[in-house]
Order: C-alpha cells, then sequence, then structure tokens
C-alpha cells in the first residue's frame, strides 16, 4: 500500500509540474528571451516589459503577467517578455539577470526598457494586472487596452464617443470598417467587427445601448455558459468599455 501512495504522490507531483509548465509556455503574447535574442528584439520597440523569473514559472504573479500579456496584444509598440532564468545545468540566461542585477530570491522581477533610455526601470507596485499597465502608462506614455481591444479601434472610439453629430459619427463608423478590412487575423477580425457592430447600434439607438448592452453582457457572464462563450462575452465586455471612456 505504501509503494501504491508513493506512486500516486509521483503521478500527483509530474501532473502538477506539467500543468505549471503547460501554463507557462500558453502565456499568449508573451515572447521569451534568452542571451543570444535580447539585445536584437529588445530595442526594436518603444517599450518592453521583461519579466525575470525561474525557467517555468506559475503562481499568481504569473497568472497576472500572462493577463497583461493577453492585453498587449493590442499595441504594437509594446513587446511583453520574459526571461526564464536557470541555476542549474548550463545555468540558462543567468548572465542576463546578473546583467541587470537580478536576483533569484527576488523572482519574479520586472522590468521596463525604454526606448531612447540608457538604464531600466524596476517595476515596484502591486503586481496585478492593472498594476502593471499603471506602470507601463506612466513611465513610457504607451497604450495597453484591456484583453480582447485593439488600438486603432479604441483610438477611433475614443473620437465617435467624444462626437454628437451624425455625420461625423458616420465618418468614423466608415474609418472603422475601412480598418477592419485591412486585418488579416481571424481572430483579430471578430474583434474589429464587434467593434463596427456596437458604432452601428449607438448610431441607431444612441449612447445609452452602450448601458444595456454592458448590463446584458454581464448578465450572460453571470449565467451557465461554456467557456468558449464565456472568453467572447468577457472580450465583448472590455470592448464595451473603450464606449464607456473606461480607463484604459
Amino acid at each position: 500500500m505504501k509503494g501504491l501512495e508513493k506512486s500516486v504522490v509521483l503521478l500527483l507531483a509530474v501532473l502538477g509540474a506539467s500543468l505549471r509548465l503547460s501554463d507557462a509556455i500558453n502565456a499568449k503574447g508573451c515572447t521569451p528571451l534568452d542571451s543570444w535574442t535580447f539585445d536584437k528584439i529588445i530595442p526594436k520597440f518603444k517599450a518592453a516589459i521583461v519579466k525575470f523569473d525561474i525557467a517555468y514559472p506559475y503562481g499568481k504573479k504569473h497568472d497576472e503577467y500572462t493577463k497583461l500579456s493577453a492585453a498587449g496584444r493590442g499595441s504594437p509598440e509594446l513587446l511583453v517578455a520574459e526571461v526564464g532564468v536557470k541555476d542549474y545545468g548550463d545555468n540558462e540566461n543567468m548572465d542576463l539577470a546578473e546583467r541587470f542585477g537580478v536576483k533569484k530570491d527576488d523572482f519574479p522581477v520586472v522590468k521596463l526598457f525604454v526606448n531612447g533610455k540608457d538604464e531600466p526601470v524596476d517595476f515596484d507596485g502591486e503586481f496585478t494586472d492593472e498594476g502593471l499597465k499603471k506602470f507601463i502608462r506612466r513611465h513610457a506614455a504607451i497604450y495597453i487596452g484591456l484583453e480582447g481591444c485593439l488600438e486603432v479601434f479604441d483610438r477611433i472610439v475614443d473620437k465617435y464617443m467624444a462626437s454628437e453629430k451624425s455625420t461625423e459619427r458616420k465618418d468614423l463608423l466608415r474609418q472603422a470598417e475601412d480598418e477592419w478590412d485591412k486585418i488579416k487575423s481571424p481572430s483579430d477580425q471578430q474583434i474589429a467587427e464587434t467593434y463596427v457592430k456596437i458604432m452601428r447600434r449607438v448610431l441607431e439607438k444612441g449612447n445609452e445601448f452602450i448601458s444595456t448592452e454592458t448590463t446584458r453582457v454581464k448578465g450572460l457572464l453571470d449565467g451557465k455558459i461554456t467557456k468558449e462563450k464565456k472568453e467572447e462575452m468577457q472580450g465583448k465586455l472590455n470592448i464595451l468599455k473603450s464606449f464607456s471612456h473606461d480607463e484604459l
């Protein structure tokens, strides 16, 4: 029986490690950097936020950083990256950690590299998705929206909601439709379609459509829906926040 118990414990440990590895790999939008690629990629962006961490990170802070990386997809000027550091074997990326004064006991360490500045800025705020976004906005003056939002459409929506003239709103709607036509990515096409549909309904029903639609979507999120539908509704809710001028 003891042998069986040991086997079960070992199996659970392996499954746990596999899940943690899967979480690290599946951090969409987060670019892994190493000693060879770091200096090639970082200078190509207006700003790059980099998390120095263990090779296969997991836990609450990693989850919050993953949310940031998903939101960062909408900003072409921002790179969300991660450096996995190993203090065993070939000590992968240990040289990068030492170069920037990062110690293992302090993991995870987040630094913001702003193009044109010699030294990165250290993050020392609350390690949450919103805390990281505020840090980026404060030091880089760069767009960082909610997950599932796209910068070009958020900019159009800002002008759209600020205008009270029907003719101006129609022009901005056409501009959004033109931007939609330019998109190649199927997932981004769906996001663009959501923006355009909401703009059309606002033109038809007025600004009050935003509040009524927000209430409807929140109701759906509170109900029993599939994981896929929940993700779709959360994405739509985030886009609706752009229309209601909630802080990004």
